[in-house]
């Protein structure tokens, strides 16, 4: 069995636990294939099980690769998306960060997580991505997210106006510094953070959250992901800011923007004694309020 290892960065206070990780990914028979600039910040730190790999992009990835995991953060986990694209490799994230709503493995879960793949006894949750097209080269080879899609206004300039059209029909002008489509997944990260619901995992939606509104009357919206959702923005500025997840690009305010679901999806590796109402509980500590 063979596993993508990826990471960003090696720190010395991870030392131990990285190599817990790769002497459990020995004793379990799983073979590394490991990430290349990562390989080069540990080679003379680490001891790495015989027979190791490396890769360099998504097309180093073949078929023999069953997981890439991700040692680091949310995204650290997010840079992973883009690496696996439309292969079928599933994705397991070791939080070595802070919150970790999608790195939800923990370090002390380290030995229990490479032992159920080994096993295959892990569960394999299937999340859906969001497309973005424009009328202009946008994102590259990679235009999805598996978080979400963001339009906002550029540095400190003036609020922006965003039409927003389902489906080709008028929905709302957004008089906001910038609207939010948010996939099932995305909406425990920047869309909660701006007010939007939590919307579970295979709930088949978008959520559509505006930032900072004008408007008190506007409020988050839930839709169906079978909507294209498609916007065009006025701003006294000539350009404006596109994410998708941590990326983002400066274009010009007259660009024509869509969204919709993308035509594959991904699968997050959990341990199967975890599930995403024990997510909640424990990375927004709901029902510790103890005062009933």
């Amino acid at each position: 069995m063979k596993a993508a290892i990826y990471s960003r960065v090696f720190e010395e206070e991870n030392r131990e636990d990285v190599q817990l990780f790769f002497d459990e990914l020995g004793k379990q028979q799983i073979i590394p294939v490991i990430f290349h600039s990562f390989y080069e910040q540990i080679r003379d730190h680490i001891r790495i099980p015989d027979g190791f790999g490396t890769f360099g992009e998504f097309s180093d990835l073949n078929t023999e690769i069953e997981f890439i995991i991700s040692l680091g953060g949310d995204g650290t986990l997010l840079d992973t998306v883009t690496l696996v694209r439309d292969k079928k490799i599933s994705i397991m994230g070791i939080n070595f960060g802070r919150l970790g709503f999608l790195a939800s493995i923990g370090r002390n879960e380290v030995q229990a997580a490479l032992k159920a793949i080994a096993r295959r006894t892990y569960v394999n949750d299937h999340r859906t991505l969001i497309h973005v097209e424009a009328d202009m080269p946008l994102f590259g080879d990679t235009p999805y997210a598996l978080n979400e899609f963001s339009i906002h206004k550029q540095d400190v300039a003036s609020m922006i106006k965003i039409h927003t059209y389902l489906n080709g029909e008028f929905l709302n002008s957004y008089w906001a510094d910038g609207l939010i489509v948010a996939t099932p997944t995305g909406s425990t990260g920047y869309s909660l953070s701006c007010n939007g619901p939590v919307v579970f995992p295979d709930s088949g939606s978008f959520v559509i959250t505006p930032v900072a509104p004008h408007n008190l009357n506007v409020r988050p919206i839930v839709v169906p992901d079978t909507n294209i959702i498609s916007f065009e923005v006025e701003s006294r500025t000539e350009k404006i800011i596109c994410a998708l997840d941590s990326r983002r690009e400066i274009v010009h305010k007259n660009v024509t923007l869509a969204v919709k679901k993308e035509n594959f999806g991904i699968n997050l590796v959990r341990l199967s004694e975890n599930n995403f109402l024990q997510t909640l509980r424990n990375k927004l500590t709901w029902g510790l309020d103890k005062r009933n």
